[in-house]
């Protein structure tokens, strides 16, 4: 890995010291910079996990990645630069079916710095934007929306607020999980068999939908299949704005270029289908 150019790749700048203030800049400018996309597995390629690989995809060529890309890439940028990092699995509940994946589903990270263990997580799409407190139930209010990490046993999930009031978010709140984990260490090895389930399950959202996403400052955008669809963040008195708009395959080149940065070098083919529920909810 050339770290100043990963640096640059994400809009940050060396020297990094491996701090807490160094941390919450490099998640968050990850997510504003590197797309949260699947778009090999609808060109026909295969997604690897081996580092170089990763590096050379989302730094040289300037791709993005599904988490296993993005947080493998991101977690080992954060050894680099002397932050202390653990693997972690999660299993994802999916919105279309409402049922949570199999283990090694999702891969994530905890950071330990000073004794105070924060989960990071640059791969996950419409996720939180700065690092969790892993020492709290409490709120957890950021840009985009109110976080909580809730211990159950061994398990943690991590849920978003929706609903309520996002300055007091203990009132007429509802909680929705977006993926449970425990805290116990995995390899990266670990993640090798759900990688090849995701490129070709129909019990998975990446093998059924084509999908780009992307952070803004004021929203996301996203494209799924054919379809783009952009959100904004409520102003004040107002609600948040969603609009969708069915694409051209030609449209749909030039977003992915002038919205996304990315150009792709094999014919790439839309895809939005059902997704079949799994056998199982873990």
């Amino acid at each position: 890995m050339d770290v100043e150019k990963y640096l640059s790749r994400i809009g940050c700048s060396a020297p990094c010291s491996p701090t807490l203030k160094t941390l919450r800049h490099l998640h968050l400018n990850h997510l504003l910079t590197v797309p949260f996309e699947d778009l090999s597995i609808h060109t026909g390629e295969r997604v690897k996990l081996d580092l170089p690989l990763l590096y050379e995809k989302i730094v040289l060529k300037r791709r993005g990645g599904f988490c296993y890309e993005n947080n493998g890439l991101f977690s080992w940028l954060l050894s680099q630069l002397g932050f202390e990092v653990h693997i972690l699995a999660a299993q994802v509940k999916n919105r279309f079916t409402g049922a949570y994946g199999p283990p090694f589903d999702h891969f994530i990270m905890m950071v330990t710095l000073d004794g105070h263990r924060w989960l990071c997580d640059v791969g996950f799409g419409s996720g939180f934007q700065l690092p969790l407190s892993l020492e709290t139930d409490s709120p957890q209010r950021q840009s985009h929306g109110v976080y909580r990490l809730r211990a159950q046993d061994k398990l943690v999930f991590m849920e978003v607020q929706s609903g309520g009031d996002a300055v007091k978010p203990e009132q007429d709140t509802a909680w929705n999980a977006l993926y449970k984990f425990t805290l116990e260490p995995c390899q990266r090895e670990d993640f090798r068999a759900m990688c090849d389930y995701h490129q070709s399950s129909l019990s998975s959202i990446f093998f059924c939908k084509s999908l780009c996403s992307l952070l803004l400052a004021d929203g996301r955008i996203t494209i799924i299949g054919r379809k783009l669809i952009i959100s904004s963040l409520p102003t004040e008195g107002d609600q948040p704005v969603k609009t969708k708009t069915d694409l051209t395959e030609e449209e749909i080149t030039e977003l992915l270029r002038d919205k996304f940065g990315i150009v792709l070098s094999s014919p790439f083919t839309p895809k939005d289908v059902d997704i079949v529920p799994p056998p199982v909810n873990y």
